[in-house]
Formats: structure tokens, C-alpha cells, sequence
């Protein structure tokens, strides 16, 4: 096993305050075992650099948003140029009203748009939307579905033991039970049990939750279709959460990807080039909920944001989108991501350890189990610390990537992609020593 970098004085003396400042010593649940934990300095292309000066290629990537890699040209300029004209105003602005006109033209299912400033405000604020339009409270999502850490959202998103269909059980604590009997959970990638749910539940339904690629599983063949039919037949609204898969499969995000449109959708990650910005996006007659003429009616929702169309966020997004819009991107994207794809799961079947790799190029990850990865339980089979230790003998070769996630960038080049593989195998045959 090789040994640790070095760590300069400097980083374990931030690492201390950290320790001692936040809750874990870390920004969320996402940590590293404390002899490989580091302080990002700065980043560029697909490259971070911690305060010890010590090189990593980056596939978390910011958790999805850095599409362009680091410290992209274009989306700096931009930033810099709307900075010396304020960085905030509470009030509409030339940049936001143009991210919403390039998102209602890009998005198949989006005539109107509501800015928030994060996914988990996006995906929460949805819901509220089809609850007022539907007249409805409960809602129904997909087991192992993430959207975001509210209420709503943190139910059998990763339950340790499953109850049977529809019951769901809470992953965090501080969750009021009474929501556990207002979500109710299918499993994902099967049509069959949904629609036997719908038949009974359908007419408490405020909505139908989905990610259309759930964390790195693909829908299989005619499932994505087959919900849009169902929930059209029962006139419930159907919302996509696109926070991580909007504009990173196709221009049109998912909706584009797979060919299916639902009513409402949320967006995160890439539309703010790197800023806090999220959307809700839909159909206007759903939408109109949001107008403030209706404030006094039953109607009305409300929602508002101290930061929600921040213009430098918008900035940034446009600039993003500017770059995604040019003739070749999502190809060379997408070769980008197989190839390290392609070159993972080689290396895998090379290295006899029971695993696949499970996803889409430009966003997948590592499975060890022999079991086909379907949907929620399926991934139960897997050795997640197995995983775990596979990700830490990456970083120790200076490979930085997702617990759960592998996210590629158009700032990976082909000699990153041979380091990586090269990281990749290092840490496979790590893990078949006794």
C-alpha cells in the first residue's frame, strides 16, 4: 500500500479548526478516513490542489456542477463583468430573465420557470406547486430516489431495511412521522407494481417524484414511458428531479435523453455554473400557482428566495450553457466518460473481484457484487465497504471521486483518463491483497 503524501503543517492546522468549528469536521456527510482528509486550495480544469500543494484529478466536481472543469474562462469573465455591476438585487434583472428564457427553450416540459437557490429548494418547492394545483397531499417517490435533504424528500432514500411497498421509513432524524403515511414508495425500474399502486392510491396523489436516471441507475426500456402513460390516465402531475441530470446527458436533460415529458421538473448543479441557483420548470397552467395575483386565494403558493435570481449565478449559467451549446460538446463528453467507463469495467472483469460499473458516461460508478443493478434493493447485494476502501485507495493515488458517484467533465483529457485507469487498477489489485 503506498504511503500517504506528505501534509504540511499548514493543512493539519486548518484541519484542526475545521474539527473544531464543524459538526464532523466536514461541510455535509461526504468525509475521508482523517491520514487522507485534505483543504481543497484551488481548482483548475479537472484538476484540485490542496493546501499542501498535492495534485488530484477531480471527479466529484463539485458534486456535479463544474461540467466545464474548474475555473472555466468564460464563466469567470462573466462573473467578473456582472460583479462590478452588484452581486445582488432581490429584483428581476436583465441576466435571470434570459436563464429563463434559454431554459423554457431548451427544457421539452418548461413554459415557466421559479428560481431557488438549491436543488433540495427545488424538488421541495415542486411538490408544493402540484400539491396546490392537484388538491392533494400525498405524494409518491422511488425507493433509493434522492431529492435533496427536506422532509418530503429524506424518506426511504437509503432505508437499511426496506418495508414492503408502499410504506416508507425516514433516514434522518428530526422527521415528523406524520409524513411517513404522506409519501408513499414504489420501486424503481418496475412498472408492473407502480401501476398497482396508482390503481389504489392514485386519487390521494398530489404527485409522482422520479429521477429520471435514479443516482446511477438507467430507467430500463419503456419504464420511464409507461410512468408518463400512467400518470397521464390518473391526471397526476409528474415531476422529473434533472438537478444532477439536466444538461449533462443532452442539452434538454433527461427529458431530451430518454424522450419523455413530464409536467414539472427541477434543475440544479449545471444552471448555475457553479453558483447556488436551482429552477422549478413546467407547464404554465401549473406554474400560474406562483403568480403573486393569486396571494389571498387558496391557490396562491408561496415561495421567495433572498438569493432566488441572483444575477452572478445567472451569469455563470448562461456561460455554462453558451459552452454546452456548441456543435460537438455532448459527443465529446460522452467519449470522454466511456472511456474511463469502458476502461473501469475492463479492469474490473480483469481483476476477478465480483462488480460492475453501472450508470451513463458521463455520470456512473463502481458496484461489487455480481447481481444486476436494477433499481434501490438491488444495490443491497453490493460490498459497500469494498467500495469504500476501492475510493480511498483512489485518493491515495490521487483520484478524488464521489462516495456514491463518478462525474466527468469536459476538462478531462485523454492523459488524465490514462491516469486514472492506471489509479483505478492500482486500487483493485490493493484490494485482492490478503
Amino acid at each position: 500500500m503506498p504511503e500517504p503524501r506528505a501534509r504540511s503543517s499548514e493543512e493539519s492546522h486548518l484541519l484542526e479548526k475545521a474539527a473544531r468549528y464543524l459538526p464532523g469536521g466536514v461541510l455535509g456527510t461526504h468525509r475521508f478516513p482523517p491520514e487522507l482528509a485534505f483543504v481543497v486550495k484551488r481548482g483548475q480544469g479537472s484538476k484540485l490542489y490542496d493546501v499542501s500543494g498535492r495534485e488530484y484529478i477531480d471527479y466529484l466536481l463539485g458534486s456535479g456542477p463544474m461540467i466545464l472543469g474548474h475555473a472555466y474562462p468564460a464563466v469567470g469573465a462573466a462573473v467578473s463583468e456582472q460583479l462590478s455591476k452588484g452581486t445582488t438585487y432581490f429584483l428581476l434583472n436583465e441576466p435571470i430573465i434570459q436563464l429563463a428564457e434559454e431554459l423554457c427553450r431548451a427544457i421539452p416540459c418548461s413554459e415557466q420557470v421559479r428560481f431557488t437557490s438549491t436543488g433540495s429548494e427545488a424538488t421541495f418547492f415542486a411538490l408544493r406547486i402540484a400539491r396546490a394545483y392537484r388538491k392533494r397531499d400525498k405524494v409518491l417517490k422511488f425507493e433509493g430516489g434522492y431529492h435533496g435533504h427536506h422532509d418530503y424528500s429524506l424518506m426511504s432514500a437509503t432505508p437499511r431495511s426496506p418495508k414492503a411497498f408502499p410504506a416508507a421509513i425516514p433516514d434522518s432524524a428530526g422527521i415528523p412521522h406524520v409524513l411517513e403515511g404522506e409519501v408513499l414508495i414504489a420501486p424503481y425500474n418496475d412498472l408492473a407494481t407502480t401501476e398497482a399502486l396508482l390503481a389504489v392510491y392514485a386519487d390521494q396523489l398530489a404527485a409522482v417524484i422520479v429521477e429520471p436516471f435514479q443516482r446511477v441507475i438507467p430507467p430500463e426500456k419503456g419504464f420511464l414511458q409507461g410512468l408518463r402513460a400512467l400518470t397521464q390516465r390518473h391526471q397526476i402531475p409528474l415531476i422529473f428531479d434533472e438537478v444532477v441530470t439536466g444538461f449533462r446527458f443532452a442539452y434538454g436533460g433527461a427529458q431530451e435523453y430518454y424522450g419523455v415529458v413530464p409536467d414539472l421538473a427541477a434543475y440544479g448543479k449545471i444552471v448555475g455554473g457553479g453558483f447556488p441557483l436551482a429552477a422549478v420548470c413546467g407547464r404554465a397552467e401549473i406554474m400560474r400557482n406562483l403568480d403573486p395575483s393569486l396571494e389571498g386565494t387558496p391557490e396562491f403558493v408561496a415561495q421567495v428566495g433572498t438569493l432566488s435570481g441572483n444575477p452572478v449565478a445567472a451569469v455563470a449559467g448562461l456561460a455554462t450553457l453558451a459552452e454546452l451549446r456548441k456543435p460537438g460538446t455532448y459527443a465529446r463528453l460522452f467519449r470522454i466518460g466511456a472511456a474511463v467507463k469502458d476502461g473501469l469495467a475492463a479492469l474490473v472483469k480483469r481483476s476477478g473481484i465480483p462488480g460492475q460499473v453501472a450508470g451513463e458516461a458521463p455520470l456512473f460508478d463502481l458496484f461489487f457484487t455480481d447481481q444486476p443493478i436494477t433499481d434501490y434493493r438491488s444495490t443491497l447485494t453490493a460490498d459497500t465497504a469494498l467500495l469504500k476502501a476501492f475510493n480511498y485507495e483512489c485518493l491515495k493515488r490521487g483520484v478524488v471521486k464521489g462516495a456514491q458517484k463518478l462525474y466527468v467533465s469536459l476538462a478531462h483529457t485523454e492523459a488524465d483518463v490514462e491516469r486514472t485507469l492506471e489509479a483505478f487498477a492500482g486500487a483493485l489489485a490493493a484490494l485482492r491483497r490478503p
